[in-house]
């Protein structure tokens, strides 16, 4: 991968980090973290690999949380980041698009969106499904309090996103059709430029929990937030199995490949180091 390519790419990260620290500030509730949360500050595993497809690129990862078994319990117990609005889950803000690439991928999949699976399909197709945030930069229209590709719950095609329902029926991921924001939560990507001692330099991408701290300042003021909450730590999988396409999408096959061979290690051993504490105990 060219230097300017990776460049871009840390930069396109940096900006929607901003974005989504100031969005989570918008969801701000005084009713501060539910019960179940076990906080954010406690012993993690990682492991750093250099990318087998990229020397000039190396992988950091948090073994913790990749082995860790949460799973994602929309509309099954999911508290959602604004308070009184548990049904929209992490829809509420609807979602910034990373870049023009990012709104024109999304925009070819809405257009096969029917009224049978967008609940606001005539909304969305006859007076727009993009907004401009206070700073021009464009996002998913925000309709009736949430996202507006978010069926609400007694919808016939079922509650959620309908861009994730349309995948479904047609037998794709849902990260070909979802906006990039939504379908990398909750696993955050982050890139560091590493000056070593000899004077080379080298691309570091850190691939971990998105946590309260990924939503910025305004993250610890989200109602509730899934990654560290014990109601949504009992998945027969643990994260780098059931997030394999996405992992491999942000990773490349390679890399992913050597990631899961290290966190099958890792729970093979028979006291692994630092488990997730939001994980059931055994």
């Amino acid at each position: 991968m060219a230097k300017t390519k990776k460049a871009k790419q840390v930069k396109a990260l940096k900006k929607e980090e901003k974005r989504r620290a100031k969005a989570a500030q918008v969801a701000q509730s005084a009713h501060g973290a539910p019960a179940d949360e076990v906080g954010l500050d406690f012993a993690r595993a990682w492991v750093t690999f250099p990318d087998p497809a990229d020397d000039e690129q190396l992988f950091r990862c948090d073994l913790t949380w990749l082995t860790s078994r949460w799973t994602c319990i929309f509309g099954s117990g999911c508290q959602g980041i604004q308070a009184g609005r548990a049904d929209d889950g992490c829809c509420t803000l609807g979602a910034h698009f990373s870049d023009e690439d990012d709104e024109k991928r999304v925009a070819q999949h809405v257009a096969r969106l029917t009224p049978e699976l967008w609940q606001f399909h005539d909304v969305g197709t006859e007076t727009g499904w993009v907004q401009e945030d206070e700073d021009g930069e464009r996002q998913t229209r925000r309709w009736e309090g949430s996202c507006i590709f978010q069926n609400r719950p007694g919808f016939a095609a079922g509650a959620g996103c309908s861009l994730h329902i349309l995948a479904l029926r047609e037998g794709r991921e849902p990260l070909e059709t979802k906006p990039d924001v939504c379908w990398q939560l909750p696993v955050r990507r982050t890139y560091d430029w590493i000056d070593r001692p000899d004077d080379t330099r080298i691309l570091q991408v850190t691939i971990g929990e998105y946590d309260r701290r990924g939503w910025g300042p305004g993250g610890h003021d989200l109602h509730w937030w899934c990654t560290s909450a014990t109601s949504a730590h009992g998945a027969g999988e643990p994260v780098y199995v059931s997030y394999k396409p996405e992992l491999t999408e942000l990773m490349g096959k390679k890399a992913y490949a050597k990631l899961a061979e290290l966190c099958e290690e890792r729970l093979a051993a028979t006291l692994p180091m630092a488990p997730h504490p939001a994980d059931p105990r055994k």
